[in-house]
């Protein structure tokens, strides 16, 4: 009986070490984001099919994604990501501006206008000079997203310049802050994650934010007039999935492999879904009661040229190539 205890403990024992030892070789990721999970948010999900394609490529490899900033705060996500303390973001690229000027080029007004032209601009030099900064940085891309968007206001609908006068608005980077500042609004910046709460409480009047946002943080809960992207989209924003360089150095090349044709399937299922979130937009806001109008043409250019004098000639004065960006930029066709 003894020995029979024994052999059984013996056993016991080393399967304890062989199931121990598999976990110890898989490699985890954390995937941070600041958008709601669980609630159809197109970026949530992008990141959860890269967890799921990961997992089922089986080399060890495993993404645990925290949605809602409740890893990371919204804006402290690109310092992280660089430093190498988080692995994997979904990103709203203008949002690290402060530390690289050029990633405001990725939310130029009128800079890309159709969710055409932004598959167009995925393999142009100018995302060829963005990436470069990106990698310069610390971190590289696993998949490219750009998210139309368009105004909200719980005051008058936002169609001409003239229609922000008053208002106090958020815009989500420097270049629409300059430009609305330029056409006599108010600025207040925050993440797309606290518009809700601004609005209801009066510190903002109104806010640009993508499709996405306006729908999964609710914000038709706290608006009355909702300028959609149509054919006229002054509002696209870059927002892709990025890796920290270290991670990326700490992979396997049958991981790193894995990776990659994760994130070419999250590119591919986002690039599918893209047009259908302004509708969806729409639909949702229309349901909820909220007046739902489009910019004109006469409308589109009147904005471009309060930006061409503002946000545009800022860029090109003040941040390094900056010129050569947004010529980049205007070439694809």
């Amino acid at each position: 009986m003894p020995r029979q205890l024994s052999l059984l403990a013996l056993t016991a024992a080393t399967l304890m070490f062989v199931f121990s030892s598999a976990a110890l070789a898989e490699t985890v990721l954390r995937a941070s984001h600041q958008f709601p999970g669980g609630k159809g948010d197109v970026r949530d999900e992008m990141v959860q099919l890269m967890a799921k394609e990961v997992a089922d490529a089986d080399v060890d490899l495993k993404i645990q994604v925290y949605p809602g900033e409740s890893l990371f705060k919204a804006k402290e996500q690109w310092g992280a990501l660089v430093r190498g303390r988080l692995d994997i973001t979904s990103f709203p690229l203008d949002y690290a501006s402060g530390r690289h000027p050029e990633f405001s080029a990725t939310l130029m007004p009128g800079l890309v206008r159709s969710h055409e032209r932004a598959q167009r601009l995925n393999d142009s030099k100018f995302m060829g000079m963005i990436k470069q900064i990106i990698n310069k940085a610390g971190a590289r891309v696993l998949a490219d997203a750009w998210l139309a968007g368009g105004f909200a206001s719980n005051k008058s609908c936002i169609t001409s310049p003239d229609t922000v006068k008053g208002q106090t608005l958020r815009a989500a980077g420097p270049a629409f802050e300059q430009m609305l500042a330029a056409a006599g609004a108010s600025i207040a910046s925050m993440p797309s994650s606290e518009i809700y709460t601004a609005m209801q409480t009066g510190v903002l009047d109104g806010a640009n934010t993508s499709s996405g946002s306006f729908v999964s943080y609710r914000i038709y809960e706290q608006a009355k007039c909702l300028t959609a992207p149509g054919k006229n989209a002054l509002w696209f924003m870059y927002e892709p999935i990025l890796i920290s360089e270290r991670s990326w150095e700490g992979l396997t090349p049958e991981q790193q492999k894995a990776l990659t044709a994760a994130g070419e399937k999250a590119e591919q299922f986002f690039a599918e879904k893209a047009a259908g979130l302004d509708q969806k937009m729409v639909d949702v806001y229309k349901e909820n009661g909220v007046k739902v109008v489009n910019m004109s043409p006469e409308d589109y250019q009147a904005w471009l040229e309060v930006a061409k004098k503002s946000s545009y000639k800022n860029f090109a004065e003040k941040v390094p190539n900056g010129q050569q960006l947004i010529d980049a930029a205007l070439s694809v066709e």
